[in-house]
């Protein structure tokens, strides 16, 4: 088990590292990923050199029961043979490989037990990476939606903390309505101007028409008292 507590230790401390270190979520999770897959295949081969020592052990177990099973047989035929003393050599050799195949056999359990658990741990952590692949778009997708809201969220605390800005644009806009303002008000006198210059001119012509028709009769009145004058 300790291959996996090694492999456990080193993707953290990768993890740990890269997260630090993040500016691109999708880049750091691919290469997450990709550290992820290569410890998988580390681990692969680590336990292929446990199940080949498990078998290994197996056939030596098997090997040590026949060699036993074998010096047995030997045993009878020297016991046929009426060679006790052969006999015996035979049992006690049988013995030895029997002893020795039991031994065998606790080691080819005990690694047969380990195999199993890496290999039930071998599949828990190819199924963990193979969902992480999975969640990684979605995962991505989440990343450039909270980056787009958060450069949204500080433009709009930019704007909102510049209030020269703002002032600047108030203070433009009050000198467009003063200049509208002004506007109308020139063209307000202009217009009471030209109204008063029309009025002058007409009361300077009635002016002047009354003036002359004085004038004339004052004329007329004249006349009439110069001597030769006939009265109309």
């Amino acid at each position: 088990m300790g291959i996996f507590s090694r492999l456990k230790t080193l993707i953290s401390s990768n993890v740990n590292d890269i997260i630090n270190k993040a500016e691109n979520p999708e880049k750091m999770l691919n290469q997450l990923l990709i550290d992820m897959n290569t410890q998988l295949i580390e681990s692969k081969k680590a336990v292929a050199m446990a199940i080949a020592d498990e078998k290994k052990l197996e056939r030596e177990t098997a090997n040590q029961e026949a060699q036993a099973q074998d010096w047995e047989k030997k045993a009878m035929l020297a016991v046929r043979a009426g060679k006790d003393d052969l006999a015996r050599e035979a049992l006690l050799r049988q013995q030895e490989y029997t002893n020795s195949s039991a031994e065998y056999r606790k080691q080819w359990e005990a690694q047969k037990a380990s195999v199993d658990k890496l290999k039930e741990s071998l599949r828990e952590l190819q199924n963990k990476i193979e969902e992480a692949s999975r969640k990684k778009n979605l995962l991505v997708a989440r990343a450039k939606r909270a980056e787009a809201q958060q450069k949204i969220q500080n433009t709009i605390s930019s704007v909102s903390g510049n209030r020269t800005a703002f002032d600047a644009f108030d203070r433009m806009a009050q000198k467009v309505d003063q200049m509208e303002a002004q506007a109308d008000a020139a063209k307000e006198l202009d217009d009471f101007s030209a109204d008063n210059d029309l009025e002058k001119k007409f009361a300077e012509l009635e002016k002047s028409d009354t003036s002359a028709d004085m004038m004339l009769l004052e004329l007329k009145e004249k006349m009439k008292a110069l001597p030769g004058s006939t009265s109309e």
